[in-house]
């Protein structure tokens, strides 16, 4: 059985399993220790970065190694995730919804990949410090490899998908958030670490088939999420994967630079364009298979 949740946009709004039990641990306090000059990712490439704070006017030197120390405030209603421990939560806290996706999205990877070790989430506001550096809010969503965790200010999420012109709804932003969990297997496996030593831009450089990957991946969860034993998120239906497909379309590199005002330059390109990245989620959801995700090896990248 599904619950609905009252008084929200019915449209934008993903289906739960009325009695599933939720797990706050999976969601930090909002900022991980300091280690080094790791590069945040999903959130993190330097051109993209640049457009953002074009769009946002925010110093983009907070996601590419700044040193203010200033503290992260977990702010607002996000601290209370921890108080997060069923689906009929969501009813009274729609933020609660984000450990439903993290936790459906890691009990998928449990599950597929040997060794998957669970990480966290950690909602904050404003800016947050992390093992990757200092981050603002305005970055959007990100995952620091140095710390292995997720970073996401909830209220800024739906701003981005807003801006840059896309439906939002709960699969979308689930959609972005089992994308950096895609980052986090690909940290596990050490894909990313390789893909790292080539800081080159452009269509078919690392960094886009390592953000086209993430992308695929995020679409296998899609696929097998109905399969999960005990996942507080119900079948996907076709609206849902629209919603998905649609995020993935807003945050191509091309469809960013042509809301900063400027004209496409696929040369400085580090997450693919916006056909790039629907064709990679939808061939994470056609097969539901990770091994069909290998962006590495193909010069066919959509």
């Amino acid at each position: 059985m599904v619950i609905t949740i009252t008084g929200q946009d019915e449209e934008t709004i993903m289906q739960y399993e009325d009695g599933a039990k939720l797990d706050p641990s999976q969601v930090g306090g909002g900022g991980g220790g300091r280690r080094g000059g790791g590069i945040a990712i999903g959130g993190g490439g330097a051109i993209v970065v640049v457009i953002l704070a074009l769009i946002f006017g925010f110093d983009p030197s907070a996601i590419l190694g700044g040193d203010s120390q200033q503290p992260a405030d977990p702010g607002g209603g996000q601290s209370t995730l921890q108080n997060c421990q069923s689906v009929e939560d969501i009813e009274k806290d729609r933020n609660c919804r984000y450990v439903a996706y993290t936790n459906s999205i890691q009990a998928y990877w449990e599950t597929k990949l040997e060794g998957y070790q669970v990480t966290k989430i950690n909602p904050f506001s404003g800016q947050v410090s992390t093992a990757c550096g200092q981050a603002s809010s305005e970055v959007g969503p990100f995952y620091c490899p140095e710390d292995q965790q997720v970073y996401l200010d909830i209220d800024f999420l739906d701003q981005l998908l807003s801006q840059l012109g896309a439906q939002g709804g709960d699969a979308a932003e689930a959609y972005v958030l089992a994308h950096e969990f895609g980052h986090h297997v690909q940290n596990l496996t050490g894909v990313m670490a390789e893909a790292q030593r080539d800081r080159s831009t452009g269509p078919k450089s690392a960094g886009v088939r390592l953000e086209l990957q993430a992308d695929c991946l995020a679409g296998t969860w899609f696929a097998n999420e109905k399969n999960i034993a005990d996942s507080p998120i119900g079948d996907f239906t076709e609206q849902d994967l629209a919603a998905a497909v649609d995020a993935a379309r807003a945050v191509g590199d091309d469809h960013i630079q042509e809301q900063s005002g400027g004209g496409v330059n696929p040369d400085g390109w580090t997450h693919g364009s916006s056909e790039q990245r629907k064709h990679w989620l939808q061939i994470g959801y056609s097969t539901g298979d990770p091994n069909k995700c290998d962006t590495f090896s193909t010069d066919d990248l959509g």
